[in-house]
């Protein structure tokens, strides 16, 4: 009776094993899917605003940028931001850093320009700081163009 009585108890052990085993499959969460294709994501918020630094300018104007898989977002014109950012491979010291033979005042009046968020699957946290409106107006580009 001792040995019937063991292997009873053996034989409940795996079954009761077995169903905890299968109950915990069934309760796993499923993995989503990825619905974006095979391009990293380009998702910007780009800002311009009135101050010396990010920390203590104020933001004047500030849209979203998305370059993949098709430019959108609230900028203006997103097909020729995401066309300079393409040109540039999402650098935008040479967005911001072009320089002209355009004469402007020397006066301080700063305007800050910064892009946050990601370009083809990279962080990106960008800051640029202009001397005043008219040395903005050459250097800005189609990317800080709103």
């Amino acid at each position: 009776m001792r040995y019937i009585t063991g292997g009873i108890a053996l034989g409940a052990a795996l079954v009761l094993g077995t169903l905890a085993t299968t109950t915990q499959a069934t309760a796993a969460p499923t993995q989503p899917t990825r619905t974006a294709g095979l391009y990293a994501p380009t998702e910007l918020v780009l800002t311009v605003g009135k101050g010396e630094s990010r920390a203590t300018s104020t933001v004047q104007r500030a849209v979203t940028l998305s370059c993949r898989p098709t430019a959108t977002g609230t900028h203006p014109d997103p097909k020729a931001a995401c066309a300079q950012l393409r040109t540039v491979s999402g650098d935008l010291t040479k967005v911001t850093g072009v320089v002209t033979d355009r004469m402007c005042t020397k006066e301080w009046n700063p305007i800050v320009v910064t892009a946050d968020g990601v370009y083809e699957g990279r962080r990106v946290s960008y800051t640029y700081t202009f001397s005043n409106a008219c040395t903005m107006t050459d250097g800005k580009g189609q990317v800080f163009e709103f």
